[in-house]
């Protein structure tokens, strides 16, 4: 019987290796829309948005908080240099839901001048960690 061809993923944000191991499928979030990669892709390299990257291998699915970055595949090898990334395990609830509620509050805020992009920025980076702790938990 032939041997099933795996994808070989490193996930790589600037202060340590997130995640290394091997996967049957991947799928994350580009800037032009969410993606899957199976094993045996052409070569492609993308950037990446504030999302989460699932990886599937045997069954089992890994959930990864990716916050931008850039994407690339070759000869079966996907290698992803995030800005920012926490496995869904790892990721502060608590510490998520605060942080979104902060940037709501700031683009609530009227009187208050603010940066609104890094307020939109900040939610969009709260609800990525939170969805993936969901859908890991």
């Amino acid at each position: 019987m032939a041997e099933k061809l795996k994808l070989k993923v490193k996930i790589i944000s600037p202060e340590r290796m997130v995640f290394e191991g091997e996967a049957d499928e991947l799928i994350t979030q580009g800037v032009n829309g969410q993606f899957g990669i199976l094993p045996d892709h052409i070569p492609f390299m993308t950037p990446i948005d504030i999302g989460v990257t699932k990886i599937i291998n045997e069954g089992e699915t890994e959930y990864i908080a990716t916050l931008g970055g850039t994407f690339q595949v070759k000869d079966n090898e996907i290698i992803i240099l995030a800005k920012c990334a926490e496995l869904a395990g790892e990721i502060d609830v608590m510490r998520a839901e605060a942080a979104k509620a902060r940037a709501e509050a700031r683009l609530g805020n009227k009187e208050v001048e603010l940066d609104a992009v890094r307020a939109n920025i900040a939610i969009a980076k709260a609800l990525a960690r939170l969805k993936a702790a969901m859908k890991q938990g």
